[in-house]
């Protein structure tokens, strides 16, 4: 039989011990799950070290060898500062390839989306040959660069296929230097670039439009809705997401463009055509003069400026794609 004192001392240390099971809980709910963080790093560990040892240590390296006057071997000691950034800036060469670059994101843009849209629609329908028609669509965008170029320069030339194939049936008004005439050489580049990606567009644009539920299409045909009318109302607006990463893609691709224009033109005759870009001027001037510490300085601006275009483009385009698409720890969304 339990005394009175005995059963005083226990009523009086069951909540002291209550409270320290209860005070304890939170404790080792906060304990780091070290086994989940050990597989976190196993996993994306491997992909980290290549990012930073290709990426990132590269664009570090290519900030710090701008600062110097360096021809490409031993250790750069030619310190120069913002030398080569300000010659770059002021060279009227450069504006004018940063002045294309963008005009080139801005045509893909313009020619390229409608018309992947269109094609994409049409390829959506149930119709014989859409597989074949798939393929040719596609077929241009898995052709290197250097087949490409080669190609498109020689039916190009003055004495090439496209101006031959106009004399025979009778055209020769319509003839011109394709490559060599800056008032059409854009034009050419513009051309050449649709032929080569739209296929990658368009095949994005495919992906988006089977997502699509079919019963909005049937919803609709049943409310009187015709074709064009659907796809304004419905297609359009639950094919943006697609739309919106595409334009992403195509605007780092148009900034970066190197390989057809280089290929196509030349590293001399880009600059005098019309269609140089910022990448073969740092080509150019770079590696061709044997300058690489202007040369990385060019690099470095390059990345600067499509770092800047992707900020903004996320900020104010793809924010509304990825608002509350966080969520946090309790399960809230994010803003």
């Amino acid at each position: 039989m339990t005394s009175p004192e005995t059963y005083a001392v226990r009523t009086s240390e069951g909540p002291a011990a209550g409270a320290d099971a209860t005070s304890s809980a939170p404790a080792r709910r906060r304990r780091p799950d070290w086994r989940m963080r050990g597989e976190i790093a196993l996993l994306a560990g491997p992909g980290i070290v290549i990012f930073v040892a290709f990426v990132i240590f590269p664009v570090l390296m290519a900030a710090f060898y701008g600062f110097f006057r360096w021809k490409g071997f031993g250790f750069p000691d030619d310190f120069v500062g913002f030398e080569n950034y300000a010659l770059i800036l002021q060279d009227p060469t450069f504006r004018d390839a940063v002045l294309h670059n963008f005009v080139i994101v801005i045509a893909s843009l313009i020619l390229q989306g409608p018309l992947a849209i269109l094609f994409a629609l049409l390829m959506n329908q149930k119709m014989r040959g859409r597989t074949l028609i798939r393929v040719l669509i596609f077929v241009p965008y898995v052709i290197s660069e250097v087949v490409v170029g080669t190609g498109w320069s020689l039916m190009l030339q003055d004495s090439g296929a496209i101006n031959s194939m106009l004399a025979k049936i009778g055209l020769e008004g319509m003839q011109q230097s394709w490559l060599a005439d800056p008032s059409v050489a854009m034009g050419t580049l513009m051309v050449i670039i649709t032929w080569k990606y739209i296929g990658f567009a368009v095949i994005l644009m495919l992906a988006g439009l089977q997502s699509i539920p079919e019963e909005l299409y049937e919803a609709a045909a049943i409310d009187g809705a015709g074709f064009w009318k659907t796809q304004w109302n419905i297609t359009l607006p639950l094919l943006g997401p697609t739309i919106r990463i595409w334009a992403f893609l195509s605007m780092i691709g148009a900034l970066q463009l190197f390989d057809l224009v280089n290929i196509i033109w030349g590293q001399y005759i880009a600059a005098t055509a019309g269609t140089s870009t910022m990448a073969t001027y740092m080509y150019l001037n770079g590696h061709l003069a044997g300058n690489y510490g202007f040369g990385n300085a060019v690099a470095v601006l390059l990345f600067l400026i499509s770092l800047v275009v992707a900020l903004v483009y996320q900020r104010y385009v793809l924010r509304r794609d990825t608002a509350g698409a966080v969520t946090g720890p309790s399960g809230r969304k994010t803003k």
